[in-house]
């Protein structure tokens, strides 16, 4: 089988180099005939060329994609690279190189998508507010596939080559989606436990405001909903609006059987723009279920 080490990077000249030798290191001494391919999402620093000196096989971006384009360029690639399994890893060398023989031998044992979950191994260092968010996400991504996770954010993780074929929509990132559509297309999916160091080098692109992170990880989750549960998300948004109406309505129904309703013409508009808004955004929701199947 032909294994491919897949790392997207971006401005990385620090860990990089360190990541792949570690890699070639690991997978020197086991008997897969593998590659590691590099997509450089548009860097400033040496990242490619540093890369490239490692030994990896690097594809860069003219600017910078983000996390989605470039995991969709990253299996574009390895499919070109004729890989059977891909292992997805990080540059800044958070995840350990030595889990990932055993990431690939869950593949070999009948697995099409092996998560390595940070939750059930051991964090060395993760922010609070990331901690709460990766938890949150991994929450509703169980809810919508059903299937409990432990850690649906994890870049660390292994699958067959039908699994990078899966197509993904989302133009933020590729790991609750990735997820959500190999559960959809019924392959088998397990979580290990591993290592997750703490980054030596830099900070985090991804938290460099706690406050911004906390507002895009919610407008994320919002996202998924939408897209993969808009009966529940615009069932649940309607019903919330139609209830408010409708309480306002037994409000009107007790000032009728006691002072009147008179000098309530503002409320009133309230409750019929309430309770039809509630009755369109729940048809909506109908509409968008529907569709999507």
């Amino acid at each position: 089988m032909r294994v491919v080490v897949s790392i997207p990077a971006y401005n990385e000249e620090k860990t990089i180099g360190k990541v792949i030798n570690d890699i070639k290191r690991v997978m020197d001494h086991t008997k897969y005939n593998y590659k590691i391919s590099v997509v450089d999402d548009g860097s400033k620093d040496r990242t490619a060329e540093i890369s490239k000196k490692a030994g990896a096989i690097v594809f860069s971006h003219p600017k910078n994609y983000g996390l989605a384009e470039t995991f969709r360029t990253e299996m574009q690639r390895c499919l070109d690279l004729k890989a059977d399994i891909i292992v997805h890893t990080d540059a800044d060398g958070q995840y350990l190189a030595k889990d990932i023989p055993r990431l690939i031998k869950e593949v070999e044992n009948g697995n099409d998508l092996v998560l390595g979950s940070r939750f059930k191994g051991k964090i060395e260092h993760m922010p609070w507010i990331k901690r709460f968010g990766n938890m949150a996400f991994s929450k509703a991504i169980s809810n919508i596939t059903g299937m409990k996770i432990s850690d649906c954010q994890t870049g660390f993780r292994t699958f067959t080559k039908e699994v990078a074929k899966i197509p993904l929509r989302s133009t933020h990132t590729y790991t609750q989606e990735q997820i959500i559509r190999a559960v959809k297309e019924k392959v088998k999916i397990k979580e290990i436990p591993i290592y997750f160091a703490k980054r030596r080098s830099g900070k985090s692109r991804l938290l460099k405001n706690p406050f911004e992170y906390a507002f895009k990880a919610w407008v994320n989750i919002f996202r998924v909903y939408r897209d993969y549960e808009p009966l529940k998300f615009f069932g649940n948004i309607g019903g919330l609006l139609f209830s408010i109406g409708f309480l306002i309505g037994i409000y009107f129904i007790y000032l009728h059987f006691t002072t009147g309703i008179s000098g309530h013409l503002g409320l009133l508009f309230l409750m019929v723009v309430l309770i039809f808004t509630g009755l369109q955004v729940v048809l909506f929701g109908f509409l968008a279920d529907s569709r999507r199947k």
